[in-house]
């Protein structure tokens, strides 16, 4: 970590400290981000996979979301719930733009659906890293992110060039603030999972996409199904046996004390829900 410079990412904070990572998920309404905002949540995530994708508006709740408060008593600009983004394009359309125009903005961690190969896998990775020479520390995988740092750098409170310090991914980089979430929900996905968790560092979360998988598999939405709850379970003993964080995306008061219990770490729960839904969750992880 940087010298006097906190960490910013609340969801890496939490992981870094041994903590589940509590997240939710809105469209990019101002109403909802601040209600949202106000609850004990490490991340937000704007859903625009299959909403619009409006990163005007998305720009505008991300401003609400700064306390003026927090900034005082914290002495840091970054939001106390940091915001992500779940983009539209499938892993398999091997997308950049879209990664780049949100984190141009300012988020701290970018998800991707259906990233179901190596090359998928890759390809996330290098659409949220800056560019450096092959014999810089951490080259792999290579970055492709355009240069245009003045909005992010400005929204998370910093100058420019402790911007390009930070602005990398973790845990391949310890100091980054960058979170990359792929979504296993095919079961390729699942085949190829050793191997890109093998063959591509920088990787900070896996996100089990029940509803997609449970298609896959030919079961819709029956969680409960052996079929989809197996594929579930390999799922994270994937993720477990490469110590790389496993996230469950149906998260409530009813399952959270279970789901902590068998090691997922990136909890994310409907923000339709009750807040106080989470305490149960929350002081199992000793945040309350």
């Amino acid at each position: 970590m940087a010298k006097n410079l906190p960490r910013l990412n609340g969801a890496i904070r939490a992981l870094e400290q041994g903590k589940p990572a509590f997240t939710t998920f809105t469209a990019p309404e101002i109403g909802a981000t601040q209600a949202i905002n106000a609850a004990p949540y490490d991340a937000l995530v704007f859903e625009m996979e299959h909403g619009a994708y409006d990163v005007t508006a998305m720009r505008h709740c991300m401003q609400y979301m700064l306390d003026r408060r927090q900034i005082l008593e914290g002495g840091s600009l970054a939001p106390a719930t940091a915001p992500f983004v779940r983009i539209p394009p499938n892993g398999g359309e091997m997308n950049q733009w879209t990664a780049k125009q949100v984190l141009d903005l300012g988020v701290y961690g970018v998800i991707w659906p259906h990233v179901s190969t190596v090359d998928e896998a890759r390809n996330a990775v290098a659409a949220c890293r800056y560019p450096r020479p092959p014999e810089a520390p951490l080259f792999d995988p290579a970055g492709q992110r355009g240069d245009g740092p003045r909005t992010a750098a400005g929204y998370w409170g910093i100058d420019q060039q402790t911007y390009y310090k930070r602005a990398d991914v973790w845990p391949l980089n310890p100091d980054g603030e960058i979170l990359v979430v792929i979504m296993c929900e095919e079961k390729r996905a699942i085949k190829n999972l050793p191997k890109m968790l093998e063959e591509v560092q920088g990787i900070g979360v896996v996100l089990i996409g029940e509803g997609d998988l449970s298609q896959d598999l030919g079961y819709p939405r029956q969680y409960d199904h052996p079929t989809v709850a197996s594929a579930i379970d390999d799922i994270l003993t994937i993720c477990k046996e490469h110590d790389v964080v496993c996230g469950h995306p149906h998260v409530d008061a009813g399952n959270v004390d279970e789901l902590l219990e068998r090691g997922f770490r990136w909890l994310m729960a409907q923000p339709t829900m009750s807040f106080a839904g989470l305490e149960r969750g929350l002081a199992a992880s000793g945040r309350t």
